[in-house]
């Protein structure tokens, strides 16, 4: 599903990732953990398009080279980004944003009835005021509150790549479990591919597999499975450092 090869990733001149090389299928969980700053996020920003960030090197999307595609366009063939910190914009209401992006995205009219059904379906699994499917995007949310307006949308858009950025950062233990829960569950019924960032163990124990990338000196130092995971929240980074691989992927 998603290929990044050679990917040279730098921002204002300065290198973040140097040859980077990840294959992720459908239906897999990869989870990137590195130090505050190693730019994680920053390949988040690279896979959508974030045109702030120089490109070098291959990411190709469902056999598609998507290298020199804009957000929109990526965001058309599947690929959603749930940020640690949703924007508010002015203007704009969740309903008027996911009617246009649903029809942008099938070429066909919504129907408004199915549509406000599903949404306010989504909104009460969701334990979010179904008042929030016409207030405009996140003005006024709280930061839970813009957690689960963020998954409303994915519901809604049912992408094929979702790619998790901190998103557990600053919920509470309750909001953190429904978060959680709530992806487990679209995992469970669509097999996306998920890719997520995280300095806590509350999401990806939500799942029984997954694979896990290291992050350090501007490239991925070692991929392992969930044990790799446990090492590195048990013990820390440090640590863990001096039993670094470099990874030849």
């Amino acid at each position: 599903m998603l290929n990044i090869k050679n990917l040279n990733l730098k921002i204002n001149d300065k290198t973040l990732f140097e040859k980077l090389n990840l294959d992720i299928n459908a239906g897999e969980i990869h989870v990137l953990m590195g130090k505050n700053g190693v730019g994680k996020s920053s390949i988040a920003k690279a896979i959508i398009g974030d045109t702030n960030y120089k490109v070098e090197g291959n990411i190709t999307f469902n056999d598609e080279d998507i290298t020199n595609l804009n957000i929109y366009e990526r965001s058309k063939r599947g690929i959603y980004l749930l940020n640690q910190s949703p924007i508010q914009v002015e203007g704009v209401t969740n309903a008027e944003m996911l009617r246009v992006a649903l029809s942008e995205k099938t070429g066909k009219g919504i129907n408004i009835f199915e549509f406000n059904k599903e949404l306010e379906s989504i909104c009460k699994k969701l334990e979010l005021d179904k008042s929030f499917i016409h207030r405009e995007i996140n003005v006024g949310a709280s930061g839970g509150e813009r957690k689960k307006v963020e998954l409303m949308h994915m519901w809604m858009l049912k992408p094929s790549l979702i790619i998790l950025d901190e998103i557990d950062s600053g919920l509470d233990v309750d909001a953190n479990k429904l978060v959680a829960n709530s992806i487990k569950e679209y995992f469970d019924e669509y097999k996306p591919a998920i890719i997520i960032i995280t300095h806590s163990s509350a999401l990806i124990n939500t799942f029984d597999d997954f694979y896990v990338h290291l992050l350090d000196d501007k490239k991925l130092v070692k991929s392992g499975n969930k044990e790799l995971a446990k090492d590195i929240l048990n013990k820390g980074f440090r640590e863990i450092s001096d039993t670094f691989v470099i990874s030849e992927n």
